[in-house]
């Protein structure tokens, strides 16, 4: 999540606490329903990182609410983020999605999802297991959303390794992205409910 509201955290109808960038667009159900069950969870198989990796990279420059809008759209162009089936997608598949108008058609973007997955299938280690080599050892979590950072020192060693073992469109920024997704950090904000159900699994663990 890179669009960061400046904000701490809020109420909402339902009386719950939620990070105010949530809260404030509560109306959007599709906001809501991410915040409150997926962003920041962790366990996620191979096809929830390759859509967590990939819709960061389409978000480069956008809105995140323009991408999530268009997740499902982006799901039936890419077989919902199957990494074998992707990477397998052939030449008439390819060109279909430089026609989808429902999706975001960037060339640098799509190239750059195809060629991430075909590296995610050649590769022994799940994607997974190796951002979190990359977890921080002691990351509180934000009080503010202007507290948290782009991109960090982990997500800055992140890319670099993820480059070296050929993904690509892949900086620090949209590795921190990731690494928030996908739960490696837990950057909801103090006081918000979902953060502190992720914090209380994460102890129990």
């Amino acid at each position: 999540m890179a669009d960061w509201d400046t904000g701490s955290v809020l109420a909402g109808s339902d009386g719950r606490v939620r990070c105010a960038w949530a809260t404030r667009l509560e109306a959007d159900a599709d906001l809501l329903g991410y915040h409150d069950a997926e962003w920041g969870a962790p366990g996620a198989g191979d096809a929830a990182v390759l859509e967590a990796l990939s819709l960061g990279i389409f978000q480069a420059g956008l809105n995140w609410l323009t991408v999530l809008h268009k997740r499902e759209a982006f799901r039936r162009a890419f077989h919902d983020f199957d990494p074998g089936r992707v990477a397998a997608m052939g030449p008439d598949e390819v060109a279909a999605l430089f026609e989808n108008a429902a999706i975001i058609r960037n060339r640098a973007k799509i190239e750059a999802t195809l060629h991430n997955a075909a590296v995610m299938t050649a590769s022994t280690r799940p994607l997974a297991d190796i951002a979190a080599e990359y977890a921080p050892a002691d990351a509180p979590r934000p009080t503010h959303g202007g507290h948290v950072a782009p991109h960090t020192a982990e997500s800055e060693a992140l890319s670099r390794r993820l480059k070296a073992e050929g993904y690509s469109f892949i900086g620090p920024t949209s590795t921190y992205s990731l690494m928030q997704t996908i739960g490696i950090v837990n950057d909801h904000i103090v006081g918000c409910f979902r953060g502190d159900e992720l914090a209380a699994a994460r102890d129990r663990s």
